[in-house]
């Protein structure tokens, strides 16, 4: 899949990541770059139907956002998370 193209929905600010996350990444062969760029442009991942709702809310008022997406085959995930002050993702 193409990185998306075009202006992100809103600024991802200092990118931080946990141990267990990159682990998971690098054990998968997944690329964070391509998931932080789902993120940005509204790829919102596996998240209830709801939760993209919330998402598309949080995008136009300021509030979390939060995406969803499987890594490898054994059901795992990666949550990334921007925080509502866009300060953090």
């Amino acid at each position: 899949m193409a990185l998306p193209k075009g202006t992100p929905l809103f600024p991802l600010g200092r990118l931080v990541a946990t141990l267990g996350a990159l682990a998971l990444l690098a054990g998968a062969g997944g690329d964070p770059a391509r998931l932080l760029a789902r993120h940005a442009f509204g790829d919102w991942g596996e998240v209830p139907p709801e939760d993209a709702r919330e998402n598309e809310l949080s995008v136009r008022e300021g509030f979390r956002i939060v995406s969803s997406y499987p890594v490898g085959g054994d059901g795992a995930r990666v949550w990334i998370i921007t925080e509502a002050d866009r300060f953090s993702t």
